[in-house]
């Protein structure tokens, strides 16, 4: 009888060590497959980030990005990283707006920019 018992915990234990990862990578395909990211020039000094969510689930997304000053001076050269955070219901889209208007004069570059989105916990 105690053979038994152990038998059956071992295959549900063997069942779930299977099927847990697999399941997990299931629902992160699902939602790459769901979200997209796209940027667009706004005049001269600002781009716009915008996440979309075709899923049927609300998302939360954060986009982070990277406005350098005087990138080419050893002297002014700047940085000033940002990051923007949002839900996203089922079938919508949000924006984050990068700006380089606080370099001035000075020449600009906006780079190291990076999105997320994970399924909303509420």
């Amino acid at each position: 009888m105690r053979a038994t018992r152990w038998a059956r915990w071992a295959t549900c234990a063997l069942a779930i060590s299977i099927c847990a990862p697999a399941l997990a990578d299931h629902a992160k395909r699902s939602l790459s497959t769901c979200t997209s990211f796209d940027q667009a020039e706004k005049g001269e000094d600002k781009v716009a980030f915008t996440i979309h969510n075709t899923c049927s689930i609300p998302i939360d997304c954060s986009v982070s990005w990277r406005v350098v000053c005087a990138p080419e001076s050893k002297k002014r050269r700047a940085a000033h990283p940002e990051t923007a955070k949002f839900a996203i219901t089922d079938g919508g889209s949000e924006s984050a707006e990068a700006s380089a208007a606080l370099c001035g004069n000075d020449g600009w570059t906006i780079d190291s920019v990076h999105w997320s989105c994970e399924p909303n916990k509420d």
